[in-house]
């Protein structure tokens, strides 16, 4: 069963802190961008071996939002003609406050969206201007409402944390008032300065403060309690859940299962490949017209395609750990492991994981241990500490 991603990355305005594929000032393309998913849809789903299930649909940017209904219902229309989409099909859009309207949701809902993703960031005015999003906290409030009212009742809501000079008061401020908005689902993020971005060039020249990460720790260990005694779980690394309202689309990703994605700079992982395609917008459209171009792809390759690496066992196998313990609840299976694989996950990690349960930032979960052997047969998961410094131990697991 396959997920699909499409990339939306056209903004009204590219925020200070952003390094993903996003241009803005170039919405004149969005019709002829439509055009080009439509047709990359086709070609991948027709080169593949069999006629395709997929079960999740996914639009990130960028600002998605940015998309008329109608130029919606003819990406779908693209998805149900060239794949079977299962009936109960999870499809999140992601949108930015103040681009969205209840007509519009209701629209969308009617299209069978039925999940949506809000990067609302923050609650204070002024930590916003600081990021440079477009949108006030009122937006937020309105955007939330509007969405109930068109029968979304599965909405997610991001949030930045550690941010500069950002003091613990305020971010506590900022989740009890999303608290109070009653989402199913949240993402929580700590500010990381890129290299590249607005935010990576005043750091270098001293005009942006170095985020505190002791305080961005204090902040993820406060809201980590308070999102459990609300009766959220956090089911990965920066997301939390009411019961049974986890996004089954990150889920693939972070459960090595397939996916994959059109558009500009989108990545997909299918049939041993792990593919990107090219990142410009204006070159995504015209290799798409090329009729030269069309019939030259095997798949999961289009004629956006511009990367593809061969992903090797070893290399497999190493990124099922990484992505796996990003899952805090489900961590990585003895027993799935090892019926992936065909052999013993500790003996292939045995070190690393030895190692790992001995700092506290691994442990074992599940079957009491093998005999004559300190492994479990049940699952290896992140601790409380291990979620803390979790690039740490993602980091030895990669030769």
């Amino acid at each position: 069963m396959y997920s699909l991603y499409f990339h939306i990355p056209f903004c009204v305005h590219r925020c200070a802190y952003c390094d993903f594929n996003t241009y803005a000032g170039q919405e004149s393309l969005i019709p002829a961008y439509v055009e080009s998913l439509c047709r990359e849809v086709e070609i991948v789903a027709h080169s593949g071996p069999e006629r395709l299930q997929a079960h999740t649909i996914f639009f990130g940017g960028g600002t998605p939002s940015l998309l008329s209904p109608k130029q919606f219902e003819s990406i779908l229309k693209s998805v149900r003609d060239s794949f079977d989409l299962y009936p109960q099909a999870e499809i999140s859009l992601e949108a930015n406050p103040g681009t969205v309207t209840l007509d519009s949701l209701r629209d969308l809902r009617g299209l069978g969206f039925n999940r949506i993703s809000l990067g609302v960031q923050s609650a204070h005015p002024d930590e916003l201007r600081q990021l440079e999003r477009i949108h006030g906290y009122f937006d937020v409030i309105e955007a939330v409402t509007w969405a109930r009212h068109a029968g979304f009742d599965n909405l997610n809501l991001d949030l930045i944390f550690g941010l500069p000079e950002q003091s613990l008061e305020r971010w506590q401020a900022t989740v009890k008032l999303i608290l109070g908005l009653r989402p199913e689902h949240l993402s929580l993020y700590a500010l990381t300065v890129e290299h590249g971005t607005p935010f990576g060039r005043w750091e270098q020249r001293g005009l942006l403060p170095v985020p505190d990460p002791d305080a961005a720790a204090d902040m993820y260990e406060w809201v980590g309690e308070t999102l459990e005694a609300a009766g959220f779980e956090q089911y990965e690394i920066s997301n939390w859940a009411k019961p049974g309202r986890q996004c089954r689309h990150n889920l693939q990703y972070w459960r090595g299962q397939p996916y994959l994605g059109f558009g500009a700079g989108a990545h997909g992982f299918s049939s041993g490949l792990r593919v990107a395609n090219v990142l410009r917008i204006k070159t995504y459209i015209e290799r798409l017209q090329n009729e030269q171009n069309l019939s030259k792809s095997s798949f999961p390759l289009s004629p956006a395609t511009v990367n593809q690496t061969r992903i090797s066992r070893r290399v497999e196998m190493q990124e099922t750990m990484m992505t796996g313990m990003r899952l805090t609840r489900e961590g990585v299976s003895a027993e799935g492991f090892a019926r992936r694989f065909g052999i013993q996950m500790w003996d292939v990690f045995g070190k690393e994981i030895d190692e790992l349960v001995g700092l506290g930032l691994l442990e074992w979960v599940g079957d009491d241990p093998c005999e004559g052997s300190q492994h479990s047969q049940g699952l290896l998961r992140l601790t409380k500490h291990g979620r803390l410094l979790g690039n740490q131990v993602f980091m030895r697991f990669v030769d």
